[in-house]
């Protein structure tokens, strides 16, 4: 099968028959991520702004088991159990990602799963070969020398 699912070893397990996320080729796509604990399972207490930050802290983790970044997202859907902690989950979410964001939907629903106050999914493209065939090209060869850079790829090389 053409398919992967990722399952990261330090993210809440799924709550039913899912996968935390599938990747196709360069396109990884992240199922709804809950402000799940992953060391306890359990939703976690708190406000918008804690719910929010334990949300795209598994969202990172999830990345990370397949050595990707936030940077890579290039959409996300936010579901809010209330409108009124957009605010609030708009702050926190900004602080996770940079320029230029990614597109995003925010929706009102009238329930999450386990009661969570917000919820997040993603739309994630793996570009780790294309940045590392960009950093020996000579564009980013090490040395941008006279030559100068082309939009991140000097940054983006590990």
């Amino acid at each position: 099968m053409f398919v992967n699912a990722i399952k990261p070893a330090n993210g809440p397990e799924a709550i039913g028959p899912y996968s935390p996320a599938v990747k196709l080729g360069d396109f990884v796509y992240l199922s709804g991520q809950l402000p799940i604990d992953p060391k306890t399972n359990a939703l976690v207490d708190g406000d918008i702004r804690f719910q929010t930050t334990q949300v795209l802290e598994n969202i990172k983790n999830l990345l990370a088991e397949m050595g990707l970044e936030t940077r890579h997202v290039l959409k996300t859907t936010v579901f809010l159990s209330d409108m009124n902690n957009f605010g609030v989950m708009n702050e926190v979410y900004g602080s996770y990602f940079q320029e230029p964001y990614p597109a995003r939907s925010a929706v009102q629903v009238a329930a999450l799963p386990k009661g969570a106050l917000v919820e997040i999914e993603c739309f994630v493209v793996d570009t780790l070969a294309y940045e590392q065939a960009a950093c020996g090209s000579g564009c980013c060869g090490g040395d941008c020398g006279d030559e100068g850079c082309e939009g991140d790829c000097c940054d983006n090389c590990k």
